[in-house]
């Protein structure tokens, strides 16, 4: 059954939009090509400068973002909406975190898994909105292509840089609960075997499903943005990879679809000083989140040093945050959702 009808391609965006879906590119394409040279000449960054880039890309570039996407949505919708979406959001928050003192292990999994599904579900509203999205006829092939797109985040890294992956996990578990270490080698061994066959089935489903109901320009560039996420996530250390995916593809994107979207419809009236003001306002209400999240947390370090006892706490602080941006922000907002495309 078809569910959409939108045929949209790069070529006739106006120049921002450009900016945002090109430069997305660039920026991934350069930082891989960069990393593969790095890698060649045995001059890769250390692992203290690889923290750091993740931190800075992670919070002082992509948090105000996810702050500002639900204003965005919130602003012309009345209190009663906005207070149950608050309301809603708070919950979910409280039950994910409960969830890491019951049962850190599973909890863990689903942060990872809500990472996909950002990505994923996020950039499938970009291609509708920027990037072409014609070829994608049915339900099946738009699950296909967000896990295509949203499971480069976090299955490449887990099947190209395991070592890294592994080491990075357990010092999420160290957060909550040291004794639950000794099972997690085991679950990740069989996650990666599982995962890795389930992606690339998902992956050449997505393609050829795509390339059977008609190709075209929108598949060609679909095509060639699924192979670039591929390509950076397994050629750049998972630290980096992930902590500038956000800012770099991800937040810039989503700034050119929500540009696209106020293009279409009648503008609200925002001027650019009050944009960067809510961008903050938004981001400071995430960091009283974090503040709250810091204080529960039984050993927020996990016993680390300070840049790995950061990069642990804040990857599960934003994953734990991006649940309800996911469920609540979208896949429940049936009237319009963050990632809306007119």
């Amino acid at each position: 059954m078809a569910t959409h009808s939108r045929v949209r391609g790069s070529r006739s965006l106006p120049a921002l939009e450009t900016i945002a879906v090109q430069g997305s590119r660039v920026a991934l394409l350069g930082l891989a090509v960069a990393f593969v040279a790095a890698k060649a000449l045995g001059r890769m960054p250390s692992l203290e400068a690889q923290l750091v880039v993740y931190l800075v890309g992670m919070i002082a570039l992509n948090l105000p973002h996810g702050g500002y996407e639900h204003f965005s949505n919130l602003r012309r919708r009345g209190l009663p909406f906005g207070a149950r979406y608050v309301g809603a959001y708070a919950l979910c928050i409280a039950a994910f975190v409960a969830l890491f003192f019951v049962a850190p292990i599973p909890a863990l999994g689903l942060a990872f898994a809500v990472a996909v599904a950002k990505a994923g579900h996020g950039d499938l509203h970009v291609m509708d909105a920027l990037v072409g999205s014609d070829h994608l006829e049915t339900r099946l092939q738009r699950a296909l292509a967000a896990v295509a797109r949203g499971g480069a985040v976090m299955i490449v890294p887990l099947l190209a840089w395991p070592d890294t992956f592994n080491g990075f996990a357990t010092y999420m578990l160290l957060l909550f609960d040291p004794g639950a270490i000794g099972a997690l080698g085991p679950a990740l061994e069989s996650a990666r075997v599982v995962l890795g066959v389930g992606y690339a089935v998902a992956v050449v489903g997505h393609l050829t499903l795509g390339y059977a109901v008609g190709g075209g320009a929108s598949w060609l560039r679909d095509a060639a943005e699924t192979g670039l996420l591929v390509g950076y996530f397994a050629a750049v250390p998972v630290v980096v990879a992930v902590g500038l995916y956000f800012p770099l593809w991800y937040s810039l994107r989503q700034a050119g679809r929500e540009r696209y979207a106020r293009r279409i419809e009648p503008p609200t009236g925002l001027s650019v000083r009050d944009t960067c003001v809510a961008m903050l306002a938004g981001g400071a209400a995430t960091a009283a989140v974090a503040g709250a999240f810091w204080l529960v947390v039984p050993n927020p370090l996990g016993g680390l040093t300070l840049l790995p006892g950061l990069v642990a706490f804040y990857t599960i602080f934003v994953c734990v945050i991006a649940l309800p941006h996911v469920v609540i922000g979208e896949w429940l907002d049936a009237g319009r959702g963050i990632w809306y495309v007119p």
